[in-house]
């Protein structure tokens, strides 16, 4: 590849990082906030090495020009690497959703031998993973017959009488997502990947405390609410309704 189209692409992939880590937060789409530092630092670096690569153009290589004449050629395949230069600029692609939460391996719970008691406030704010524990794992049954309140978003199941309370989380990047899910019923499915917060109760199917309960709630109220800036954590209620 020629050098002006390597400097080029050397500051385009730069912008775009500093564009997504640094003047946005679309890298937070992607990755986990910790590797946010990285990432600014990476947008500089290659800036940097542009600049160097431009400046060292001062000083002609040899084998350059014959005769007057530059023979070199560039791949046409190289042109493709700025297609992801330019995505970082002017088109980012969506964080993952309810496609993917219905293709992604299934979060294990942690397994848990003893549980603090639950507060006595009505709904109890509570994650999906705290839920699926305590319905699974808790034999005291504390969830029984509480109003707990959630928020997730929605991977409907097409044809079926329920949907999916979903949750996302990422160990290091999108690559490795996996997703927890909490089973609605009783309440009609919004469309796919509407954030909402849902009230309601355990849906008894199985033995409470017991592998065999199912993570499922009967839904009471559901109420859309702001997409987060970081999804893909699975965290309390949050946000106003809207």
């Amino acid at each position: 590849m020629r050098r002006p189209l390597q400097v080029t692409l050397l500051v385009l992939s730069g912008l775009g990082l500093l564009h997504a880590s640094l003047f946005t937060d679309l890298c937070l789409r992607y990755v986990k906030p910790s590797m946010r530092p990285l990432l600014v630092v990476s947008g500089f670096l290659l800036i940097a090495l542009g600049i160097a690569e431009a400046w060292s153009r001062r000083t002609p290589d040899e084998g350059d020009d014959h005769a007057g004449h530059n023979h070199s050629k560039v791949p046409r395949v190289a042109w493709l690497l700025f297609l992801p230069a330019l995505s970082l600029l002017f088109y980012a692609p969506p964080a993952l959703g309810a496609y993917t939460a219905s293709r992604a391996a299934t979060k294990a719970v942690p397994v848990q031998d003893s549980f603090d008691p639950l507060p006595a406030t009505s709904p109890l704010p509570i994650t999906l993973t705290d839920f699926t524990t305590r319905v699974q794992q808790d034999r005291t049954r504390a969830i029984k017959g509480r109003t707990v309140q959630m928020t997730g978003f929605v991977t409907p199941d097409k044809g079926a009488v329920y949907w999916d309370l979903t949750r996302i989380m990422i160990s290091c990047c999108a690559a490795d997502a996996q997703s927890i899910k909490v089973r609605v019923y009783g309440i009609p499915a919004l469309s796919a990947n509407t954030w909402v917060t849902i009230t309601g109760t355990w849906h008894a199917s199985g033995t409470l405390g017991t592998s065999s309960a199912a993570a499922a709630l009967d839904g009471v109220t559901v109420e859309k609410v702001a997409k987060p800036v970081n999804a893909y954590q699975d965290a309390l209620p949050f946000g106003t309704p809207r």
